[in-house]
Parts: structure tokens; sequence; C-alpha cells
């Protein structure tokens, strides 16, 4: 659907995004709760993923779309801000009360920062699509012609 410049307005109070006033506010914040939960943004009870981050065609539960996201680069990039934040400060103190050697920070370190972004990454895709559903971005607008919301075709050959 393209936004017409005369089209009348509804501002969302739990968000800066503008909805145009044909569609119902969706509630920012629970979608994000329930998308990083790995739950469907729209029911809270279906599972979005159907492995570790393939994101299922729908949900299971109320049929809610779900392959037309585009996540793409934000999870990540939210995964290592986060990860960084977190042991970059740990390493610090580490070092400046113990001083240990080099491979006993390696040991310790490198791990623990693979595992917290595996644990990480889930929840910042959850989260990332749950506010696309809740800010109809993306395909998630049921006004939307459907050639647009199919599945995209992998590219790579």
């Amino acid at each position: 659907m393209r936004y017409d410049i005369n089209m009348p307005i509804l501002k969302d109070p739990t968000s800066a995004a503008v909805i145009p006033q044909d569609k119902q506010p969706r509630t920012i914040w629970p979608s994000i709760r329930r998308g990083a939960m790995g739950l469907c943004p729209k029911c809270g009870k279906g599972r979005m993923f159907t492995r570790y981050l393939k994101v299922a065609e729908a949900c299971p539960h109320c049929g809610e779309a779900l392959h037309h996201h585009r996540a793409d680069d934000a999870p990540p990039y939210f995964t290592v801000f986060a990860a960084g934040h977190i042991v970059i400060p740990l390493m610090l103190g580490v070092e400046r009360f113990a001083s240990p050697p080099l491979w006993l920070h390696l040991s310790i370190f490198l791990p623990l920062t693979a595992l917290l972004c595996l644990w990480l990454l889930p929840i910042f895709k959850g989260a990332t699509i749950g506010l696309q559903w809740a800010n109809y971005m993306h395909g998630f607008d049921p006004a939307e012609s459907a050639d647009e919301t199919q599945p995209a075709t992998d590219q790579r050959t």
C-alpha cells in the first residue's frame, strides 16, 4: 500500500511510528517482548522459529504470515553491541584485579563471548521481527497486495 500525503494518519501513543488511520494500531512493546521470547508477535502462543534462526512461514497457532520479515543485519549488530558491552567490562575488571596470563583470558572470554552471542542472536532477531510486525513493516501490512508478500526466492546459485 502506498501512503498518500493527504491520507489521515493516527499516531500510536506507544511509538513514534505513523500508522494510517484505516489500520488498527498494534502495541509495540508487547510485540517486541513476544518476538524476543521466540513467539508469534500477534498471538504470543505459536513458535516463531522452526530451527535456531529459521523463521516459520506462518504462526502455527493463529496463522499470521511471518515469512516476509526483513531482519537482515539488525540482529547481529545488536548482538555484537550487547555482547561487547557485557564481555569487555568483565575482561577489563579481571585484568585490573587479577592480571591473569593471556591464555587464561582467551580460554575464558572467547567461549563466553561465543556462547553469549549464540544466546542473544535469536532474541534480537525475534524482537526485530516483533517490531516490524507492530509497525506494519515489510509485508506485515494485510492491505498490501499478495504479490508483494510472497516468500522471497533464494537468488544464490
